[in-house]
């Protein structure tokens, strides 16, 4: 039986998804008029096309445009929605789009060289948060006796790997390779799935120049599926289990094909998940588009943060020219719950963040730990200098193009001063790992070297 809580949030997304699309539209007519911002005719291209995932987390896009943030900065946006991974990185490179939301390590693999090599940068952090690890129902019937069990009889979370060990292990003595998806080589799922896997002990394989899919030494095979058809491969039995962003671990519960069994915030707490990404050539020609779009992004974000606007966000993102799915799914993840199995949902306020804890500030620390995975993973093949992570991260992550942003957002009243976090790029040494391991940006060698699996380098 559903709680009074769950009854409320739902009968709001209701009324929300009834008139989300009449809200939406009235935003949108409003917004089509000649644009109002005082620096529009500063704007060099005003004309712009962004790509996206159908994923939750692509929200600060969508608000930006449906409630005018664009238009009030001089932008006329259109979005479109993208096939994968590989084909939104491919069309931002070849200027098909002006920008795109990306996976965090993107733009970063694009500079470090691994995979198609370009000059990207991001001026905006778009969330995070926002992931989970999904198994099937045969192998959640198979962990659950090894998973640990509260007063109230349900599972006690975060749930580790150790209690996939044993039905990695059966599969293997049946000679089937446990399989699991993720959604590409340089995704903050895949180092989340990785990380997760080995804090456990169990192998998750390495890349080499002959094994490109990361798979030497696997004890679990890791390959690529695009987000939105994670759920019908699982249910084909192709994979047995994935890493993905919203909604897709939610519609695993709600086709009762599957069980979300953590979420990446238990891997790491609060960590970065998409960026808003686009050409360093780009920037440099249309400074003043660049800024009037890391404007309109910030007050997105901020939007999104009001727990007040998350069932309006809702009946927006499911349209089906954004995500497309069904409310209800949504609203499982983005008001401030998370459901596991079937009627065991949690209060996770945290699940989606797109603009507290400085969300969407770029922070070189979260660029390099990114880098450390890669070299972790064997993507980036030889050793690099702990100064070689400083200045490559620098060169694609952009904090001083945000603050120049969010510095006129205060002057305009828009967005509070004590909202600019006082940092010199780098967060803090910090332990929130799902294996309580340090990690400090400035100190990747001495990260890299803590683990037991995995590439390690000498200082």
């Amino acid at each position: 039986m559903r709680t009074l809580t769950s009854l409320l949030i739902l009968a709001v997304v209701a009324l929300f998804t009834a008139c989300g699309g009449d809200s939406a539209s009235t935003a949108s007519s409003t917004s089509a008029a000649p644009a109002s911002a005082p620096n529009a005719a500063l704007i060099e291209k005003p004309q712009l096309t962004f790509g996206f995932i159908k994923l939750t987390d692509m929200a600060p896009l969508a608000i930006a445009k449906e409630l005018g943030y664009f238009e009030e900065e001089g932008l006329y946006v259109s979005i479109e929605a993208q096939s994968n991974w590989k084909n939104i990185l491919d069309r931002v490179i070849d200027g098909q789009l002006d920008g795109a939301h990306m996976l965090a390590g993107q733009p970063i693999a694009a500079g470090a060289g691994f995979g198609r090599q370009a000059q990207l940068i991001t001026p905006f952090s778009m969330d995070l948060n926002g992931n989970g690890i999904t198994v099937s129902n045969d192998v959640w019937d198979q962990m659950k006796p090894n998973v640990p069990k509260g007063p109230d009889g349900k599972p006690v979370h975060p749930i580790s790997a150790e209690a996939l060990k044993p039905v990695i292990e059966t599969y293997a003595g049946e000679g089937k390779p446990f399989k699991m998806g993720m959604v590409f080589p340089v995704s903050t799922h895949n180092y989340e799935l990785r990380y997760w896997l080995a804090a456990a002990d169990v192998h998750p394989g390495m890349y080499t120049a002959d094994n490109i899919q990361g798979q030497v030494d696997a004890e679990v095979l890791l390959s690529v599926t695009p987000p939105p058809q994670m759920p019908a491969t699982l249910e084909a039995g192709t994979i047995y289990g994935y890493c993905v962003g919203e909604p897709w671990n939610q519609q695993a519960v709600f086709k009762g094909i599957g069980v979300p069994v953590t979420t990446n915030s238990d891997v790491w707490k609060n960590n970065p998940e998409k960026v808003f990404a686009l050409r360093k050539d780009f920037a440099e020609k249309y400074p003043n588009t660049t800024k009037a779009i890391t404007k309109a992004l910030i007050r997105a974000g901020k939007w999104l943060d009001e727990p007040e606007n998350r069932p309006t966000a809702v009946g927006i993102l499911s349209r089906s020219e954004y995500v497309g799915a069904d409310s209800i799914v949504l609203a499982n993840s983005m008001t401030g719950t998370f459901e596991f199995e079937k009627g065991d949902k949690r209060e996770m306020p945290d699940f989606n963040v797109f603009y507290r804890y400085n969300a969407t500030y770029p922070f070189y620390s979260d660029g390099v730990w990114f880098l450390t995975q890669m070299r972790r993973w064997g993507q980036i093949s030889e050793p690099k200098s702990a100064e070689w992570y400083d200045t490559k991260i620098r060169e694609i992550y952009r904090p001083d193009l945000w603050q120049v942003a969010a510095e006129e957002l205060v002057a305009e009243g828009k967005i509070a001063a004590g909202d600019l976090p006082e940092t010199d790029g780098y967060k803090p040494a910090t332990t929130d790992f799902i294996d309580g391991v340090s990690y400090d940006g400035k100190d990747p060698i001495g990260y890299l070297s803590s683990f037991k699996i995995g590439n390690k380098d000498a200082k």
